[in-house]
């Protein structure tokens, strides 16, 4: 499984963000340069998250963007969903019809699967993404279980 480019994007741009908590507003301008991805992306990101709740555009002199809601309160499942959609990796969840539908037996497993990759990604908050993460050493191979 891998995310696409924008979801990619849209977690990148919003750890940007979170570090101009309690500092103002930030614009979608300054999100780019500061990410190096381009403003054309960045808008397209931003009017996304804005419509998520994750963003929250300020008009006016001092205006500009700022979090929806705390950095604990973000998760990267929120910023996924806001860019992709429901966290799903397969259609058949989807109700789409499939060939192999009736000797499917995996058709009641996915829900469940989906359920634990969306509650992993619930639990990495845009908080947590702010921080360098804590160094962890690299096992050598003969230490890593068979």
């Amino acid at each position: 499984m891998r995310l696409s480019n924008l979801a990619d994007y849209a977690v990148i741009t919003m750890c940007q963000a979170a570090t101009h908590c309690g500092d103002g507003r930030v614009s979608a301008a300054e999100l780019a340069a500061e990410t190096g991805l381009p403003v054309p992306t960045v808008q397209k990101l931003v009017s996304k998250l804005t419509g998520a709740g994750l963003l929250r555009s300020v008009r006016g002199a001092h205006g500009g963007l700022q979090l929806g809601r705390p950095a604990a309160a973000i998760t990267v499942a929120d910023i996924v969903e806001a860019i992709e959609g429901p966290i799903a990796l397969t259609a058949c969840v989807d109700h789409v019809a499939c060939d192999f539908e009736a000797g499917c037996n995996m058709r009641a497993h996915w829900p469940i699967i989906n359920v634990a990759l969306r509650g992993a990604l619930a639990g990495i908050t845009l908080a947590q993404l702010r921080n360098p993460p804590a160094a962890r050493p690299i096992p050598l191979i003969e230490e890593i279980p068979a």
